[in-house]
């Protein structure tokens, strides 16, 4: 019998292993008083089928940590995702993943699963967190009957949030790593765009601290307010 086996809208039958690491995985962190250049956050990008949060799959998944005010090289994580389904679309002329590599990839089960230990208890930090946020948490709750909690950071609300000098609203990551002179050697591709984006994450958080903004919990206060601010200007 296979070992894996799966049952309509009710989610995953998982196997008692993934059950035992599912249960394994340790409840996120709240949100700390401690300086940023003190805490550990992961750097998530995804590249995905296409746009439809609904719809859509998760395809690749990158990941960088930053650490004690800096980027662990040492600690990485990348996994393409098993779609036996999937059909290239428009979406594969962005991301670049051949069908060959998804056909490939990691069983979903064991590659979230393994993106999740990696993850640990840390919070996240990405660009148009929003979407990141969502597709994650549809696919582990597809594939894993997990719901996540963890506390996701958008460094496309802090940039104008701390820069609001620059005067780019509604930018891209190109845009912001642009206007701050970065050097991104390759666009489209988890581990890259995980990587830059967390280059423009340690900027945004120098530039927090001169601001008086040096632990996380302050900065979700800040950008609470700042939103406010955002939807009120907009009405």
């Amino acid at each position: 019998m296979n070992r894996f086996n799966w049952f309509g809208r009710r989610g995953a039958n998982l196997s008692a292993e993934h059950l035992h690491r599912r249960a394994q995985l340790p409840a996120p962190a709240p949100l700390a008083e401690q300086p940023l250049n003190q805490q550990r956050l992961v750097v998530i990008d995804l590249e995905t089928s296409g746009l439809d949060m609904k719809r859509d799959e998760v395809l690749s998944i990158g990941a960088v940590v930053i650490d004690q005010g800096a980027i662990q090289l040492g600690q990485t994580f990348e996994c393409t995702l098993q779609r036996p389904h999937h059909q290239p679309s428009a979406s594969t002329l962005i991301h670049g993943i051949a069908p060959s590599a998804i056909a490939s990839g990691v069983e979903p089960v064991e590659g979230l699963l393994d993106f999740m230990e990696f993850l640990g208890d840390s919070p996240l930090l990405a660009f148009h967190a929003g979407f990141d946020q969502r597709m994650l948490a549809r696919a582990l709750k597809q594939s894993l009957d997990y719901r996540l909690q963890h506390t996701f950071f958008d460094v496309a609300e802090l940039a104008p949030m701390l820069c609001p000098q620059a005067e780019i609203r509604n930018g891209g990551l190109d845009d912001w790593t642009r206007y701050f002179g970065l050097q991104v050697q390759q666009r489209h591709h988890a581990s890259a765009d995980a990587l830059a984006t967390a280059e423009l994450g340690l900027i945004l958080f120098s530039k927090a601290r001169r601001q008086q903004m040096d632990s996380l919990q302050t900065l979700e206060q800040r950008l609470c307010q700042w939103r406010r601010r955002q939807q009120a200007l907009s009405m």
